[in-house]
């Protein structure tokens, strides 16, 4: 029995053994029996192909450091943005069409609301920083921060739950 036995992954395995006396009333057996009942799993190594995309993307990403200091340095402090509306709104519809999925998926029992959870709380917390960063003093900053704090970190935090606890179900 290898690989999975009943969906469970990552089990040490267990044995069941009667002993003689159990198995002298049970038909004439005059042996115990082992019953290996889960075996653990091996951790497949990844394919050729994914590690090298797995080392292409980490490439990428530090290849990103550097030009975070040319933004940082050369980005105006204020700038007009002639579809900022479009790209709240966007945001936001996107945030509403993750927790609607990632609902239906969990509530479903579909292991994939994991992903959607996941994707889910990226966006939520990428919202907070942008509304808290972008608002004006006084009253458009006290609300973006009531709004952070009181809706979007807590749906980012359950989704980062729902995720986190789906992952450590699989390994």
């Amino acid at each position: 029995m290898k690989g999975r036995a009943d969906g469970e992954r990552g089990k040490t395995m267990r044995q069941l053994v009667l002993r003689n006396d159990e198995l002298a009333g049970a038909g004439g057996f005059d042996r115990a029996e082992v019953i290996p009942l889960y075996e653990e799993a091996e951790e497949p190594r990844p394919a050729r192909g994914m590690r090298r995309t797995g080392w292409l993307l980490v490439a990428c990403g530090l290849a990103l450091l550097p030009w975070l200091y040319v933004l940082a340095a050369g980005l105006p402090a204020t700038a007009p943005a002639a579809h900022w509306p479009v790209a709240l709104v966007g945001l936001d519809a996107l945030e509403a069409l993750g927790l609607i999925a990632t609902g239906l998926l969990a509530a479903r029992g579909d292991r994939r609301h994991a992903l959607a959870a996941a994707a889910t709380a990226t966006l939520l917390v990428v919202d907070a920083w942008f509304d808290t960063t972008t608002a004006t003093p006084g009253g458009d900053f006290a609300t973006a921060v009531a709004m952070s704090l009181g809706a979007e970190l807590p749906l980012a935090a359950l989704c980062g739950r729902l995720a986190l606890r789906a992952l450590s179900r699989l390994g």
